[in-house]
């Protein structure tokens, strides 16, 4: 069986809206595109290129296989970490309105974006790893699909914009695997989900 994993980049307040340039997703009139930018640093390529060093195969919703699609094929530097993986590793797109995938070793799943993925992960071996994808990993979230969470954090708020754990998510503990903090003061945290949050109380005893 695979293990799914999810890298997102995120702010302070959970914003996952377009985070690599300004035209990436307008949508509801976002104005902050390409928030990212300004923190990019050797640590946080250092462990964007460990990442997708581990990865067996892709799993992506519309837009992000769009965006992706659009660029990293113009990249061909056989040593360039992400390329390298990107442009030759499978791909699955998980999308209800393409008609097609034309980016080398891609394949459409179409229908329910959660049994497919479920399948899937039951076909494959090795990792399978989700980049972006906001509404595909809520989706796959909410059924327990996705075993491991890389998040990098920005120091910085945003106010509006689409958030990773919006309203809904199903409540679950994580158990820390590892992290780090890298120069521009980017909070990096690789967690393992760990089923159900367990509760407690501080009150005192009579």
């Amino acid at each position: 069986m695979a293990k799914v994993t999810l890298t997102q980049f995120l702010t302070l307040d959970g914003v996952v809206q377009a985070p690599g340039a300004p035209d990436e997703d307008r949508d509801g009139g976002f104005e902050h595109g390409g928030w990212l930018v300004p923190y990019a640093d050797e640590d946080m390529g250092r462990f964007v290129a460990e990442g997708f060093g581990s990865a067996d195969a892709f799993l992506l919703g519309r837009r992000t296989y769009q965006i992706f699609a659009a660029y990293w094929p113009q990249v061909t530097d056989p040593d360039n970490p992400v390329a390298s993986r990107l442009n030759t590793l499978p791909k699955y797109v998980a999308s209800r309105t393409l008609d097609s995938v034309g980016w080398h070793n891609s394949t459409l799943l179409g229908g329910d974006a959660v049994r497919e993925v479920a399948a899937l992960k039951e076909r494959l071996e090795g990792e399978v790893q989700i980049h972006g994808s906001g509404n595909l990993a809520r989706s796959l979230m909410a059924h327990g699909l996705i075993d491991e969470y890389r998040l990098l954090t920005y120091p910085v708020i945003l106010g509006v914009g689409k958030r990773l754990f919006d309203g809904g998510a199903v409540p679950t503990a994580l158990e820390r695997t590892g992290g780090g903090t890298t120069s521009t003061g980017v909070v990096i945290g690789t967690y393992r989900a760990a089923g159900r949050p367990g509760h407690g109380s501080f009150d005192l005893e009579e």
